[in-house]
């Protein structure tokens, strides 16, 4: 429980941030072309900001967790968490997003990263899922974890996920960066995210059996 309250918390702080950042550049739908471009300085130091975010939410899981499996799945479920109500608490802020469909720039490393606000909504959704159930079934007596196959599946899914993501910012990329920051992407390719999700849904789909086959057991 602490966990997930650090990871609301830490969602408030990053939609107050960025509350702050639309206001500077007059921007409140990231998909609407800038009016006041940031600073070189305020872009790279979003960035550094971004790998903070990280590196907080990751070791709010490792304190809490007791084995090695249980720290990374809490570490997985404050992301989840953390992402989903950055979106909730977003709403009020800036009255954005109004719909699950509306283009977010997700992430800035290592170059931009584009999709509807429901894709990466999506992806949280599993994670808070799996992490959960690795997280309150794991002990060192009775270890849970997902095979080599599904662990390798959800590998694959998340390079095809992040593909998507920064497929448009690849296909730019080669005419200079510069042109990375009027990047608006015109249509997300939702089969190959599907599929990408089917692959990352694999470790959760099979920790759960595992789970729901040792109580029965019991």
């Amino acid at each position: 429980m602490g966990v997930v309250i650090f990871a609301v918390a830490m969602a408030w702080v990053e939609s107050a941030v960025v509350l702050y950042l639309r206001s500077l550049s007059q921007e409140f739908d990231p998909y609407e072309p800038v009016k006041l471009p940031l600073g070189a300085n305020i872009l790279r130091a979003e960035m550094v900001r971004e790998a903070a975010t990280l590196v907080m939410l990751g070791s709010a899981g490792w304190l809490a967790g007791r084995t090695w499996r249980s720290r990374l799945a809490l570490a997985i479920v404050a992301f989840g968490t953390w992402d989903i109500f950055y979106y909730v608490f977003l709403v009020p802020l800036t009255r954005w997003p109004r719909s699950l469909l509306d283009w977010d720039i997700l992430f800035l490393l290592p170059l931009p990263w584009w999709g509807p606000v429901l894709a990466p909504a999506l992806i949280a959704c599993l994670m808070i899922a799996g992490g959960t159930l690795v997280a309150l079934c794991d002990s060192p007596e009775q270890p849970i974890r997902p095979s080599r196959y599904s662990s390798l599946a959800a590998l694959v899914g998340g390079m095809l996920a992040i593909y998507v993501f920064m497929e448009d910012a690849l296909r730019v990329l080669p005419e200079g960066v510069e042109n990375l920051i009027d990047l608006r992407p015109e249509r997300f390719d939702w089969p190959l995210f599907v599929l990408a999700l089917v692959f990352l849904s694999a470790p959760v789909a099979e920790v759960a059996w595992r789970v729901r086959t040792s109580a029965d057991s019991v």
